[in-house]
């Protein structure tokens, strides 16, 4: 079956850079969109970011666009996000997912979640 695994969150002051990592296994990752999610106590999980089976297409959020980079390296079955200029209000649980087509938009429902990674940002 589809395993999403985060690593990479932690403690980091305001305007500090993190870089998120997501291990994909249980199918052929190129095949499929990634994305990634993030969700802070009593809130809804809301987008922060797409990107499509090739890489060549991404969709931001427009609270991280400028500061987010999602990648993806399909020979490593693996996506990324290297975040900069983080912000005390990015602070959340962040989370891996997966959609069983080949793209993926701005409220494109996925169909595989990772547990996730706290990233706290201190001011």
């Amino acid at each position: 079956q589809v395993q999403l695994v985060e690593s990479g969150g932690g403690l980091v002051q305001a305007g500090g850079s993190l870089r998120l990592s997501c291990a994909a296994s249980g199918r052929t990752f190129s095949n499929y969109a990634m994305g990634w999610f993030r969700q802070t106590p009593g809130k809804e999980r809301v987008f922060v970011a797409t990107i499509s089976s090739s890489g060549a297409t991404t969709y931001y959020a427009t609270s991280v666009k400028g500061r987010f980079t999602i990648s993806r390296d399909n020979a490593k079955n693996a996506v990324y996000l290297e975040m900069n200029s983080l912000k005390p209000e990015d602070t959340a649980v962040y989370y891996c997912a997966q959609r069983n087509v080949a793209w993926a938009t701005t409220t494109t429902a996925m169909d595989y979640w990772g547990k996730g990674t706290l990233v706290t940002v201190s001011s």
